[in-house]
C-alpha cells in the first residue's frame, strides 16, 4: 500500500500544481498530495478530480489535505494534522477505500492514533520553508521513537533529500515525503525518479 516515494505539491513553486502531480507520477510517486492552504474548496475539487481521472488509472494515489468535505465529494484520500478535527469523523466521511494518513510529531500523539488510519506522516525531519508553522524537527532519533510507537506505517517529512534516504530506512521509515525536493527543482520527473531508485537501492 505504502510506497517509498510520495510528492506533496506547492502552489507556489514555479510550475503548475497539476505539472507537479504529472511529473511527481512519472517519476515513479505512489502518491500526491494536493497541499493549499488558500484556494476555495470547488476550485480544489475540480483539480483533485482532474488528478484522480489521470493518476488513479497509473496506480498512482491522490491525496487531499485537510479538506475533508473535497475528499467526500471527489473520493480522493485524505491526509489530516493533529488541528484538522477528529481522525474517525474524518474517516466516517470519506470513501470507504480511501486512505486517510494523520500527521504526528511526538510520540505522545502515536498512543491517540485511532483505528482507521492507514499511515502516519512523522516529521519534520528538519526545519523546511515550505511549512513555516510546523513544529521543532525530530531528526533521526526522533522518528526512530515515533516508528517504534506507532502503529500504522509511517512516512517521514521535512526537508527530505536523497542524502537522507539511508538514514530513514534504518530508522523504519515506510517511505518518504517531499516537496521542495520535486517540486522546486528543473526536471521535477528525474528528481522524483531519482528518490525511488535511490530508496529501492539503498
Amino acid at each position: 500500500m505504502i510506497g517509498p516515494v510520495y510528492v506533496v505539491t506547492d502552489p507556489d513553486a514555479p510550475l503548475a500544481v497539476r505539472d507537479q502531480a504529472m511529473a511527481a507520477a512519472r517519476g515513479g510517486a505512489w502518491a500526491v498530495q494536493i497541499r493549499d492552504k488558500v484556494s476555495a474548496d470547488a476550485e480544489v475539487a475540480r483539480l483533485a478530480e482532474a488528478l484522480i481521472e489521470t493518476l488513479v488509472p497509473l496506480g498512482v494515489r491522490v491525496f487531499v489535505n485537510d479538506r475533508v468535505e473535497v475528499a467526500r465529494a471527489t473520493g480522493a484520500d485524505l491526509h489530516i494534522g493533529q488541528g484538522d478535527g477528529d481522525p474517525l469523523r474524518a474517516r466516517d466521511r470519506i470513501a470507504p477505500d480511501a486512505l486517510l494518513g494523520l500527521s504526528v510529531e511526538t510520540v505522545a500523539q502515536c498512543g491517540r492514533i485511532p483505528d482507521g488510519v492507514d499511515y502516519i506522516g512523522a516529521g519534520p525531519f528538519r526545519a523546511t520553508p515550505t511549512k513555516p508553522d510546523a513544529a521543532a524537527p525530530i531528526g533521526a532519533a526522533g522518528l526512530a521513537r515515533i516508528i517504534a510507537a506507532a502503529p500504522v506505517p509511517t512516512i517521514a517529512i521535512g526537508g527530505l533529500t536523497l542524502r537522507d534516504i539511508a538514514t530513514l530506512k534504518q530508522a523504519g521509515a515506510s517511505g518518504m515525503a517531499v516537496v521542495s525536493a520535486v517540486t522546486r527543482v528543473p526536471n521535477p520527473e528525474a528528481a522524483t525518479r531519482a528518490l525511488v531508485d535511490a530508496w529501492r537501492t539503498a
